[in-house]
């Protein structure tokens, strides 16, 4: 929406129905017209209208608001009388419906172009917003140049009106354009000081009750400030409208119109550190509104009274917006609309949310935020990593950030537990490590979690993987196969764990063990289990190792653990072994040969010891598969080989690689190009499958026909028989364990 300058758009709002607004927006626009002998149109915009401004006005409209919705020609090819219906007084209006069938639902943007077409017309538009604001009567407030706030001396009207102006308030509207008019005032209800002062808001008029020449004026389909321009009450609409163009709408303009930005203004005495600090004038003022907001509200003890309700949490936040809203009004009174809007979401989400954080939690491109200290936030998108232009005004204020995330957890950071592992409410990881152990200031990595997580279809899109692959994968789980993933960091291991998870019969009893729950299984039958950190005493710690010993005192069917990176892992493939069919984990490596170095290793860490046979026995006789899974160079991500666990040969784990992605180069945007393949090994679980009902169909180990592959059978190393010629499998349907 961008109003002709010259145009002053006034909006009339009521806290409650009844307190006359509509009749008062009508005369009003009325008074205006004759008073300044102008041209005025008046809008219904009330989201609730019934036509009330068509019985006032005593006019059938050309068209209405509804009507306009659907309008897909342009503006300016019709003449204004098709559009807007003519008073004989030489008001012109435009009706919102036509009657009380119909309701008005337009969207912000076309009544946005609406004004702004009638604003290159009309010096005066006079807008009925209602007292219900949806997204459309927001955007005319925002734009209007003052906002006409009409009530009446009853306790339950004023305890309305302060309600709405709350509300305006927190859309961060200046309290400077609220013009309070006092309607329908009588010596027998409350007088217009003690409104004032309940609202502390001065009032710029009084209207006084006249219901006999109120229902004459319905009666005749004409406002009174026409049809009775000697009453008292006229004289009132007049003294009004004087009031409000004989200087204060002058005034309102220099608010409600963007000006330059200023480049440079002197600190004030008080202010957190002088300009020669190196911030910025913004910076400053932006430090100046926090400070005095730390001033006037508590907002730890308000924090804490809200004890994790978000009911409360939403009132808090309203409350804290109004205060910036005042205090900006008085520390920048000259700031431009949209500036002066983005000050107060700032200062808002850095005493209750997570300053310049806020916005990149909320952009569904970023999947990893990196902050090296207060001046450098990095996030990556699409797979690649970039440098935000967003900053923190410095490295407290980033601590108090980290702080903020991780006291609601339970979870501490200081200078005797420098770093901590956590999560954010909408489950995102979050990793901080605060000074003396991160050199430039706080270090701060948030892993943003993908609610749904990501579905298989959507991993044959992105061509992370084939339909072949996720069949497959689907019978090994299905079936019970115990699966490791294994990758490097950021490569998705969890996003796979979560996809994988979804493969589980539903009817099974699933316990999942994580440092920071990340999974999202939507099976019922559920238990999600967290580690604990030690206390500041250092103790009462809960680990990964004591959390497995647990679940399987909770008669699991399956055990998954978020990641193996300690002796856990030989408590975990104890699970596997020991009954717990198709239980599953992540852990760091590179290849599948380097995962089971990877596991050989976390086990030694156990504090068992055991010989290395003997550990190497465990990891065949436990997994079944190793997933690898890759973050290549392009930034894609690809699930570079599905092996399986073979046995043993001597003192060696034998691996056979089933499928895997084989680079070919790159393209002319240096996107990595390749294709997967089937190896052409067939597993030796499959038969065991087989025996057992389960239909696999062979077209799952079959290449299709691509450039590297050609048409024909592929033949497995090692079996004579090509995949093409192998025995049809008998079966009906998945069971539950595998044997």
């Amino acid at each position: 929406m961008a109003i002709n300058p010259q145009c002053n758009l006034i909006a009339v709002v009521g806290g409650k129905g009844g307190v006359g607004k509509s009749v008062f927006a009508a005369n009003f626009a009325c008074a205006i017209m004759n008073e300044l002998r102008t041209q005025v149109l008046l809008i219904d915009a009330d989201g609730k209208s019934v036509g009330d401004q068509n019985v006032i006005m005593g006019l059938k409209p050309q068209k209405t608001l509804k009507e306009l919705s659907t309008f897909q020609g342009s503006l300016n090819s019709q003449p204004l009388n098709t559009l807007v219906t003519m008073h004989q007084s030489g008001l012109a209006y435009l009706g919102a419906v036509r009657g009380p069938e119909e309701s008005l639902n337009i969207s912000p943007d076309l009544l946005g172009k609406l004004t702004d077409f009638f604003s290159r017309t009309f010096k005066y538009i006079i807008v009925d917003v209602g007292t219900d604001l949806g997204p459309a009567q927001m955007a005319i407030l925002q734009e209007a140049t003052a906002i006409m706030i009409v009530t009446s001396p009853e306790v339950l009207v004023v305890t309305q009106t302060q309600r709405l102006i709350n509300e305006l308030l927190s859309a961060t509207l200046p309290k400077d354009m609220f013009q309070l008019v006092i309607n329908k005032a009588s010596p027998t209800g409350l007088s217009p000081q003690t409104i004032s002062n309940q609202l502390q808001m001065p009032f710029l008029g009084i209207v006084p009750q006249d219901e006999a020449t109120s229902m004459m004026a319905l009666q005749k389909y004409t406002p009174f400030v026409l049809s009775a321009p000697k009453a008292p009450v006229t004289a009132a609409y007049y003294d009004v409208a004087r009031k409000l163009t004989g200087g204060v709408l002058q005034r309102l303009k220099t608010i409600s119109r963007p000006k330059p930005v200023v480049g440079t203004v002197e600190a004030t005495p008080g202010s957190a550190a002088p300009a020669s600090a190196g911030m910025d004038a913004r910076t400053l003022l932006k430090i100046r509104v926090h400070n005095e907001l730390i001033r006037t509200v508590d907002l730890k003890k308000l924090l804490v009274d809200t004890k994790q309700d978000e009911n409360k949490e939403k009132e808090v936040r309203e409350k804290t917006k109004r205060e910036i809203t005042l205090i900006v009004d008085r520390e920048a009174p000259d700031s431009p609309r949209e500036e002066r809007s983005k000050l107060i979401k700032e200062v808002l989400e850095e005493a209750l949310g997570l300053g310049p954080l806020e916005d990149l939690l909320a952009d569904p491109d970023v999947s990893e935020i990196m902050v090296n200290g207060f001046k450098k936030i990095f996030v990556e998108k699409s797979g690649k990593v970039q440098l935000s232009p967003v900053t923190f005004t410095s490295n407290d204020h980033l601590r108090r950030i980290i702080e903020r995330i991780v006291t609601p957890l339970g979870r501490q950071i200081n200078d005797s537990t420098p770093y901590v592992d956590a999560r954010l409410k909408d489950g995102s990881r979050v990793n901080a490590v605060i000074e003396p152990l991160a050199i430039d200031g706080p270090a701060l990595t948030i892993r943003k979690f993908k609610k749904g997580g990501i579905t298989a279809e959507k991993y044959i899109n992105y061509g992370s993987i084939t339909k072949n692959m996720i069949d497959f994968l689907r019978i090994c789980v299905e079936n019970g196969l115990n699966v490791v993933i294994s990758g490097g960091t950021g490569s998705g291991k969890t996003s796979l764990l979560n996809m994988l998870s979804s493969f589980i019969p539903s009817n099974e009893r699933v316990i999942t063990v994580e440092d920071a729950a990340e999974l999202q299984l939507q099976q019922e039958h559920v238990v999600r289990l967290e580690t604990r950190p030690s206390s500041m005493e250092g103790s009462n710690a809960i680990s990964i190792r004591d959390l497995i010993k647990n679940a399987l005192r909770m008669r699991p069917d399956r055990i998954i653990v978020g990641e193996c990176r300690d002796g856990a892992a030989l408590d975990m493939l104890q699970a596997m072994n020991t009954g717990h069919d198709g239980s599953m984990t992540t852990t760091h490596a590179n290849s599948p040969r380097e995962c089971l170095a990877r596991l050989e290793t976390l086990c030694m860490m156990s504090g068992m010891d055991l010989p290395m046979r003997a550990i190497r026995e465990q990891i065949s006789g436990a997994v079944n598969l190793i997933v690898q899974i890759s973050r290549l160079s392009d930034g894609s991500r690809k699930i570079l080989s599905i092996t399986e666990v073979a046995g043993m040969q001597g003192d060696i784990v034998t691996l056979a690689e089933i499928f895997r992605f084989k680079e070919t180069g790159y393209d002319k945007n240096r996107k990595i190009q390749g294709t997967f393949q089937a190896t052409g090994t067939i597993p030796s679980f499959i038969q065991k499958l087989s025996d057992k009902g389960v239909v696999i169909p062979r077209e799952i180990f079959a290449n299709e026909p691509t450039p590297l592959n050609p048409p024909g059978p592929a033949t497995a190393p090692g079996n004579k028989a090509p995949i093409a010629n192998m025995p049809k499998m008998p079966g009906v349907g998945p069971v539950k364990k595998s044997g």
